[in-house]
């Protein structure tokens, strides 16, 4: 059972995780007591992403993540006490990401110094300074950011195929930003921005490692119960996007980098049924030399590499297939090898022993990337942003119910040319 906790209304457990949320403005907490090191991730999730951006303000999220760190009266330059400063002094280590559908930061630090975490959470959650001159120096940073990005070669590709596959959702828009909103950002532009989504009612805290339950819950009651809960707009896109009715392709030339072929699918959001078969189906796939890609195309020699992964998305997103070869005039040859591959789970079922062997793969690569504090966090965060932590806790159980019955029918059912997105980048010497 749960332990309560004065100031707060005990939601659920499950799988080693407590829930809870602050009466005071609704934010929620979750703590997961992990190990006996006295060492612990402290993770704050924002519900909000590049998903949330209208056109104009595309990047405002990432741009907002870079002056979180910029301080507030409290701590900054000014005050002579950064946020970096102030928690690498402590052995923290510490940063933030932003993505489709959620911001986070987090501190992993000894668990003596989490209330230093909490303060400084609590007091950039609403009293970020956004200074004009910081502001601009951030925005120099970030284009040149956005500008190495778009000199490489993988990163251009899968942003165009993103931008292609989608016309209308935000995910449409690389999680950086275009670059003409990038550059027409200003202190106001960010403030109106911080103002509709940083409030608690729209944060998830994280709590994993070896700390004092009871102290980190008095702390975080005494730290943010004081910030009011406000509206939070409600972007539901449900119908946004319009039918894709045909395959759509493109091509980015660029110097440097190997031909690579990205060919994509529309799937559903992380909450769906499908989404635990479209994953094990990623593994018998590709993952190791014995998928089928692997077989295909690398031991033929048609292909250096090969990578098939499924989106874990908030709003539905897609299902990628990439190949890198040595020469373009391969480029027929592996989509064709693809497809077909494709073509033949549709007609025939994969083998028990697939799944199993796929089933292995994917408990072993979760376990893996679950192993500490901080990785915990990060998957948990993740799972916070697709709408539902539990789909943390319950993911590899959903997966061991999946049949070869199963992978015929996402098969046939996500896997055709109404839905699908190609993407080709062939190298050039010319600049």
């Amino acid at each position: 059972m749960p332990q309560d906790y004065p100031g707060f209304t005990t939601l659920e457990s499950e799988g080693g995780i407590q829930s809870f949320r602050l009466n005071a403005n609704g934010l929620e907490v979750l703590l997961a007591p992990a190990g006996a090191a006295p060492v612990s991730t402290f993770m704050i999730t924002y519900k909000v992403g590049s998903r949330d951006e209208k056109l104009g303000e595309t990047g405002a999220t990432h741009f907002l993540e870079h002056m979180m760190f910029k301080g507030t009266e409290k701590y900054s330059k000014q005050s002579g006490s950064t946020i970096f400063n102030v928690l690498q002094s402590k052995g923290a280590q510490v940063n933030a990401t932003t993505w489709n559908d959620r911001t986070n930061y987090y501190e992993m630090l000894p668990s003596e110094h989490l209330g230093l975490a909490v303060d400084i959470e609590a007091d950039r959650m609403r009293n970020l300074l956004l200074d004009p001159a910081e502001v601009n120096s951030e925005k120099t940073v970030i284009l040149n950011e956005f500008d190495r990005g778009e000199n490489e070669p993988m990163r251009k590709l899968y942003h165009s195929v993103w931008a292609a596959a989608y016309v209308a959702h935000p995910y449409h828009h690389p999680t950086i930003g275009w670059r003409k909103d990038i550059e027409e950002v200003t202190p106001d532009g960010l403030r109106s921005f911080y103002n509709r989504y940083y409030w608690p009612n729209n944060a998830t805290i994280s709590v994993i490692g070896g700390f004092d339950a009871s102290d980190i819950m008095v702390q975080i009651k005494s730290a943010f119960e004081s910030i009011p809960r406000q509206a939070i707009p409600e972007n539901n896109f449900t119908g946004l996007e319009p039918e894709q009715r045909g395959r759509r392709s493109l091509t980015v030339r660029m110097t440097g980098g190997m031909p690579t072929l990205l060919i994509a699918y529309k799937i559903p959001e992380a909450t769906h049924e499908d989404l635990p078969v479209l994953h094990v189906l990623s593994m018998i796939l590709s993952n190791g030399k014995s998928s089928r890609l692997a077989r295909l195309l690398v031991d033929s020699g048609l292909s250096t590499m090969q990578a098939v992964g499924a989106s874990w998305f908030r709003d539905p997103g897609l299902f990628t297939l990439l190949s890198m070869f040595a020469k373009e005039e391969s480029l027929i040859e592996v989509e064709t090898a693809i497809e077909t591959c494709l073509d033949d789970l549709k007609k025939a079922l994969v083998s028990k022993e697939e799944v199993t062997r796929a089933l292995k793969k994917l408990k072993a690569h979760t376990l893996y990337a679950r192993d500490g504090s901080f990785s915990l966090a990060s998957e948990l965060n993740e799972a916070i942003a697709a709408g539902d932590w539990k789909l943390y806790t319950r993911f590899l159980e959903r997966a061991k119910s999946v049949t070869p019955e199963q992978i015929m029918e996402v098969a046939t059912r996500y896997f055709n040319d109404d839905t699908k997105t190609t993407g080709t980048y062939l190298p050039t010497s010319l600049p």
